[in-house]
């Protein structure tokens, strides 16, 4: 499998059979000044109705969309919307966010989406297993780095990919990745924007994997 980050929270999921997913494309604006995303899938994954997520006409070819939470099957491929909130405050500021588990080439994946606060004991037991976590990081708008922490000590994942933080094409009032980095020990910084993962190959300790952005 692999990943290819393409900004802010979108990400681009390539089996190793060639179904590719993308998760929360961005529209351009607004202070998201990365390229138009321009890849094709075959499903297309929306945390949350907010520009910055959610534009999927952006996708090309015909893919199938999938918001909200449940369970719904779609390409062979299982996925579980988790309901959570945007902000620490049930939802009343920003409204609500689905946080997205799937499974593709044996690796449990979860994206987190604009999460707004820490998880709930029912949602972290929902969310189960995680090989690979994508986590918002940049605070404001979502959970900062303190927060994140939190999150990923709940969650233990294998990988963790810190995402939706400020960079040099990302004008919002968030902080960069380098809090949620400070005092790590197991930090991965991949010169481009993709990886390759196999189930057998994973850390066996947590590793945290930064992505360069591909737009």
């Amino acid at each position: 499998m692999k990943i290819k980050w393409l900004g802010h929270a979108c990400f681009l999921i390539t089996s190793r059979d060639g179904l590719r997913v993308i998760t929360d494309p961005y529209a351009v604006g607004g202070g998201i000044n990365y390229s138009p995303i321009k890849e094709t899938a075959d499903v297309v994954l929306v945390s949350h109705d907010h520009d910055d997520h959610n534009n999927v006409s952006a996708v090309q070819g015909k893919p199938e969309v999938v918001k909200g939470s449940g369970t719904k099957t779609v390409k062979g491929i299982r996925f579980k919307g988790v309901a959570t909130s945007h902000d620490a405050s049930q939802g009343t500021q920003r409204g609500p966010n689905t946080v997205f588990c799937f499974t593709i080439d044996d690796l449990k994946l979860c994206h987190l989406g604009d999460l707004g606060h820490v998880l709930s004991p029912g949602q972290v037991a929902e969310i189960g297993a995680v090989d690979i976590l994508f986590v918002p990081v940049g605070g404001f708008f979502t959970i900062e780095a303190i927060v994140a922490n939190q999150v990923c000590d709940q969650l233990k994942p294998r990988t963790t990919i810190p995402m939706h933080f400020k960079t040099s094409k990302c004008a919002y009032p968030i902080a960069s990745v380098d809090d949620f980095l400070k005092g790590k020990k197991d930090v991965r910084k991949v010169a481009s924007s993709e990886a390759e993962f196999e189930p057998e190959k994973l850390s066996t300790a947590t590793e945290i994997m930064l992505l360069q952005p591909a737009l």
